[in-house]
């Protein structure tokens, strides 16, 4: 991949940016230990939204909650004798509000000086706003971890799509997207788990180094072995060896895996990526059918709390049993012209599924 395009000036003025918060660092150095790690929070953005959010102004007033939250500084607004501040951690964030009198000048003085992205510890008490945002009013605030790098324009964000990919922490800080899709993958991949134990699937490891590279049709990734002198291959499945499970008598196994085809990449094709295998035996076709459909509406019900989605901007109920059909009965279905003859021809019916890449049209109608 190309490294994006970057304008002179602009990296000169983020290594002048980088210059200065260095300088600080140094400076809080020699003030004492610059990276502090006896700070406890006590609770976390989105959960005082979702337990507060609705509570009245006055009620708050009468009876004041502590809180300590942790985070990294997205906002800075510095009036004078207040200051505000928006603190990011992973479930979202939450305005901070900083005066001379509670807070304190010297650390007032001291937040001034703090940059975006600086990570910060805070106590205080919730109130709300005269435009009913939920508001900590700092009574303790710490400056935890200082970032020496600058975040991306905050209206643009990143830009360049592969500069996403390679720099996936920074995306992650600045797209609120970007960090729920982690969120809801790591959902899914439990649901998955959790669906198969329950049907009394048990999950295994399987290697993922082996002497042939079996298993599907695909180009491996080759590795040395060098205590016993021997070339092996990154699993481009872990078919082989969860087969040898099941003749072994463990009649029904899964396995999360990690899978390498040294296949060239793209945003949408990794050669390194997950799958979900298993096997069972005293089944047939049917009953895998029956499975796949089953952890699909699961995963589905577990990330986003309905079986009805939207996919393409299509909306999809994964309620209702899923339509099956054999290749050629699929593309018959979808592309009823075909003549039984076309459909009957292996070499036609080969080239018109690689011309569709997979991919069938929209039904006629």
């Amino acid at each position: 991949m190309t490294e994006p395009t970057q304008n002179p000036e602009q990296h000169h003025d983020e290594n002048q940016i980088m210059a200065e918060r260095r300088h600080k660092l140094a400076a809080l150095r020699e003030q004492g230990p610059a990276f502090p790690n006896d700070f406890r929070r006590s609770h976390q953005a989105g959960a005082l939204h979702a337990a507060y959010d609705d509570t009245d102004k006055d009620a708050l007033t009468a009876e004041p909650i502590e809180v300590a939250v942790a985070g990294r500084m997205m906002l800075k607004r510095v009036m004078g004798k207040a200051s505000f501040a928006t603190l990011q951690d992973v479930s979202g964030r939450i305005q901070l509000y900083i005066t001379n009198d509670i807070t304190g000048a010297d650390t007032h003085a001291a937040f001034k000086h703090w940059d975006m992205g600086d990570i910060l510890g805070a106590v205080g008490t919730l109130f709300k706003t005269k435009t009913g945002e939920l508001t900590i009013q700092v009574t303790q605030l710490r400056l935890l971890t200082k970032s020496l790098r600058p975040l991306p324009d905050k209206f643009h964000g990143m830009t360049d799509q592969e500069q996403k990919y390679r720099q996936r922490y920074v995306d992650l800080i600045v797209d609120e997207h970007s960090r729920a899709t982690f969120i809801k993958r790591s959902k899914i991949v439990q649901t998955v788990r959790e669906y198969m134990v329950k049907e009394d699937y048990l999950e295994v490891e399987t290697p993922m180094m082996h002497t042939i590279p079996g298993g599907a049709t695909a180009k491996p990734f080759v590795t040395h072995h060098n205590a016993l002198d021997m070339p092996l291959y990154l699993r481009i499945a872990p078919e082989l060896y969860l087969k040898r499970l099941v003749v072994g008598g463990l009649e029904r196994v899964f396995e999360i895996n990690r899978n390498f085809r040294n296949e060239g990449m793209s945003t949408r094709h990794n050669p390194e990526f997950t799958m979900m295998e298993f096997y069972e035996a005293y089944c047939g076709y049917e009953r895998m059918m029956d499975m796949t459909e089953g952890v699909i509406r699961a995963c589905a019900q577990a990330v986003c709390g309905t079986s009805e989605i939207s996919y393409n901007g299509q909306p999809v109920d994964l309620s209702k049993p899923f339509d099956r059909f054999t290749i050629v009965g699929a593309i018959q279905h979808y592309n009823p012209d075909y003549t039984d003859a076309q459909l009957a021809d292996a070499d036609w019916l080969k080239g018109e599924i690689q011309r569709l890449g997979g991919k069938l049209p929209p039904a006629p109608g």
